[in-house]
């Protein structure tokens, strides 16, 4: 197995759960019949598996597979944030598509996408798009969802590092070096 494979938990539409390897990026991929994408997941016993995509809730990608666990090996149990993120990225809130049933709120997931144009190399290809949960320390550490399990994606916030302000324009601010030369007698200032 490559160092490239991570370990992952692939969650069904259905409910169930796949566990196996996968790239960090570029797993998706035509399948030779060109009518649906695919996942090739390499299972636990070594074999290939073709997984369509349009069956995929999500891919979390995982610290250990908790096979013993057979309702959340991936121990995703906090979905949402339960306060404003620390971390820089798109604070984003995902509704999956269906399951729900009319009692019951539509399942949501909420998570942090990267502030770069890689959030948008998945979703022009019609794939989908990483985020990284809630809780970082649980057995999930990044989470990928296919655009076809989407229902509803809302945009929470923009988080960003904090910055020095910056003189408004036309102001005369001087320099610290222009400040520290002033102080040094005429004798020893640079020429």
């Amino acid at each position: 197995m490559s160092s490239a494979h991570k370990k992952v938990i692939v969650r069904r539409l259905l409910g169930d759960t796949l566990p196996g390897y996968l790239p960090l990026s570029g797993f998706v991929r035509q399948s030779a019949s060109e009518q649906d994408r695919v996942v090739d997941l390499l299972d636990l016993s070594g074999r290939v598996q073709q997984v369509a995509l349009s069956e995929i809730k999500y891919i979390c990608y995982v610290r250990d597979f908790n096979l013993n666990d057979t309702a959340t090996p991936e121990r995703l149990s906090r979905r949402t944030f339960l306060a404003r993120p620390r971390t820089e990225g798109l604070w984003l809130r995902l509704t999956f598509r269906g399951q729900a049933t009319p009692a019951s709120e539509p399942e949501q997931l909420e998570g942090l996408a990267p502030l770069d144009l890689s959030l948008l190399d998945e979703v022009i290809g019609d794939s989908g798009l990483f985020l990284i949960p809630p809780d970082i320390r649980s057995n999930t550490q990044r989470v990928y969802v296919p655009r076809s399990a989407i229902a509803e994606l809302q945009l929470l916030a923009v988080i960003t590092t904090p910055s020095r302000k910056k003189p408004a324009p036309g102001s005369s601010a001087s320099s610290l070096q222009e400040d520290l030369f002033r102080a040094l007698p005429p004798s020893t200032r640079p020429n």
